[in-house]
C-alpha cells in the first residue's frame, strides 16, 4: 500500500473525535470541502471505505486501523516536541481511557489525583462494562483500558492489577420475604438488580451457585447503570444484587445488607491493557493506576503468575 498522506490521515481522526465533517473542519481550520476531499483521498488511496456517514460519525472496521495509527501518531509527536523543548503552546497531554462504573465509584478517581501534572495531563473517561472495555481499545478511541480480559488486543500490552470481590447482598427485609429457602432455588426467582444488559455477573453467580449452565438470575430484573446506584437499590429492597466488597462490608456492618452466601464470594480480575508506545505520560498513568491498585484491589497467592 503507498504511505499513507499524514494530513489525510490526521483529517481522518479529526472527523471521528468531532463527530462531523464541520466540526472536523473548525478544529482543522480549514473548509468542510477540504475535510471531505481529505477523507475520500485517504479512502481511494487505502481502497477501503474509512467512516460511515452516521451522526455522530464513526470509523468502519478499516477506519479504526487508521485512527489507531494516527492516535499513536499524534502521541509520538507530541513526546518528540516535547523531549526536544517544543511542546510550548500545545496544550495538556490528552490520555483517553475506559474503566469500569464499579472502579470509578471506589478506586480509581483517588489514583488519577496521584497522576504528575508536569506537564499538565487531560484525563478522559470512557465508562464500559469491564468485559467490553477491549473494544474501545481495539477501535483506537481509547489508549488505555481496565478490563476484565488477560487477551492483549493487537499492538497491546497487559497487566493484572488484581481482583474485585463482589459479594452476594440483599437488605434484610428482602432476604426475609424473597430468601427463605434453598439460594440456588431462591436466586433464580427473586427480583434481581443488574447494571446493564452487557451486565453477566448475578446470572453467573447463579450458574456457580447451582452448577447449570443454564441457570441463570430470575425474570424481573431491575436495571440501574452507576455503581452507586445499583448499590443503593439493593439497599432499597428492590432486588438482591452483587455489589463490590469495599461499597458492601460498610453496608453489612451496620445491618443495612445482609450476605447471601458468606462463603461465596465473585472475584473478577481487572487488567490493565495499554498501547505498547514510548509515551512518558502513558506510562507515568500506568505506574500510578498500578500502585494504587496493589494498595486497593485483592490480590493472587504467591504460588499464582502475573500475566506477562
Amino acid at each position: 500500500m503507498d504511505e499513507l498522506p499524514l494530513d489525510q490521515v490526521r483529517t481522518l481522526l479529526a472527523v471521528v473525535d468531532e463527530g462531523t465533517f464541520d466540526a472536523a473542519a473548525a478544529a482543522l481550520h480549514v473548509t468542510p470541502s477540504a475535510v471531505s476531499q481529505r477523507v475520500k483521498a485517504l479512502e481511494q488511496r487505502t481502497g477501503r471505505v474509512l467512516l460511515m456517514r452516521t451522526k455522530p460519525v464513526r470509523a468502519t472496521e478499516s477506519g479504526e486501523v487508521v485512527v489507531r495509527f494516527a492516535r499513536q501518531l499524534a502521541r509520538l509527536e507530541r513526546d518528540a516536541r516535547a523531549e526536544l523543548g517544543m511542546a510550548d503552546g500545545m496544550g495538556p497531554v490528552r490520555l483517553p481511557i475506559a474503566v469500569n462504573a464499579d472502579s470509578l465509584a471506589t478506586w480509581f478517581l483517588p489514583a488519577l489525583a496521584r497522576v504528575p501534572q508536569d506537564p499538565p495531563v487531560c484525563i478522559e473517561l470512557h465508562r464500559e462494562d469491564e468485559s467490553h472495555t477491549t473494544a474501545l481499545l481495539r477501535e483506537g478511541q481509547v489508549m488505555a483500558a481496565v478490563t476484565s480480559s488477560p487477551d492483549p488486543v493487537a499492538g497491546c500490552s497487559v497487566r493484572l492489577l488484581g481482583l474485585v470481590r463482589y459479594l452476594p447482598t440483599a437488605s434484610p427485609e428482602f432476604a426475609a420475604r424473597y430468601l427463605t429457602g434453598a439460594p440456588e432455588r431462591d436466586l433464580r426467582e427473586a427480583p434481581t438488580i443488574v447494571f446493564d444488559r452487557k451486565d453477566d455477573l448475578q446470572d453467573a453467580f447463579v450458574r456457580a451457585l447451582t452448577g447449570d449452565p443454564a441457570a441463570g438470575a430470575g425474570p424481573v430484573r431491575h436495571y440501574i447503570p452507576t455503581s452507586e446506584g445499583f448499590r443503593d437499590a439493593v439497599v432499597a429492597g428492590l432486588g438482591w444484587g452483587l455489589v463490590p466488597e469495599q461499597q458492601s462490608r460498610p453496608l453489612v456492618r451496620t445491618g443495612q445488607l445482609v450476605l447471601l452466601e458468606p462463603l461465596r464470594p465473585m472475584d473478577v480480575p481487572l487488567y490493565w491493557q495499554q498501547w505498547r508506545l514510548d509515551s512518558p505520560a502513558l506510562s507515568s498513568v500506568a505506574e500510578v493506576i498500578a500502585a494504587a491498585a496493589r494498595e486497593s484491589l485483592r490480590h493472587l497467592r504467591p504460588d499464582r503468575q502475573d500475566t506477562p
